[in-house]
């Protein structure tokens, strides 16, 4: 039987001649890529943001000399949120609030005095509580003022700034309501060299 001969070698075949890219469908496809991995990296955190700023807490800056000698203006403090949906406020709770019908104005920082039920005076610049004295501790100037004893309604409190010579609190304004309430400052982080709860 005679067998076909075997070539020495194969033909080579001949390399696929290269297709130019198109250029304008590269660029379209690498725009949407950014875009998409953009959206799908910056909306969850921007997502989050949003959701911690309104639920859980806030960065706020101190903007007057109300609060002095224990905050002072520019300090920048963090407002939780949390707290006052499991309890009610307690009295010396530093607290950042809204003035009812007072629309574009800045939020108030002051402390809680007062509490639902109860009646506050002021005689000579002491605070008195259902007739008894109030101590605090964290006064170094007393405004020798008087006010009124003025009863707290309920789901309300009656709130006083620490430099009382010069704060606008609710010995002007009255109780303010708890809806008003947006959160209690916890913790101050700016200037460094005085970061620490606030108290």
């Amino acid at each position: 039987m005679t067998q076909s001969p075997v070539p020495e070698s194969l033909p080579t075949p001949e390399p696929p001649t290269p297709t130019p890219p198109q250029q304008g469908k590269s660029l379209t496809a690498s725009v949407k890529t950014f875009l998409y991995e953009t959206l799908t990296t910056i909306l969850p955190a921007l997502v989050l943001v949003l959701i911690i700023n309104v639920f859980l807490g806030e960065a706020r800056r101190v903007e007057m000399q109300s609060m002095e000698p224990n905050l002072y203006e520019n300090q920048r403090l963090i407002i939780e949120k949390i707290s006052y949906r499991l309890h009610r406020p307690q009295r010396g709770d530093i607290i950042v609030l809204r003035l009812p019908n007072h629309n574009g104005e800045p939020p108030l920082i002051k402390r809680v005095i007062g509490l639902p039920g109860e009646i506050v005076e002021i005689r000579g610049g002491q605070v008195y509580i259902n007739g008894k004295p109030l101590t605090e501790t964290y006064l170094t100037e007393r405004a020798d003022t008087d006010m009124a004893p003025c009863p707290v309604p309920a789901n309300s409190v009656f709130v006083l700034g620490d430099n009382r010579p010069v704060s606008n609190d609710s010995r002007y304004f009255g109780p303010i309501s708890d809806a008003d309430i947006i959160g209690r400052a916890c913790f101050r982080y700016w200037p460094l060299s005085q970061i620490g709860p606030v108290n």
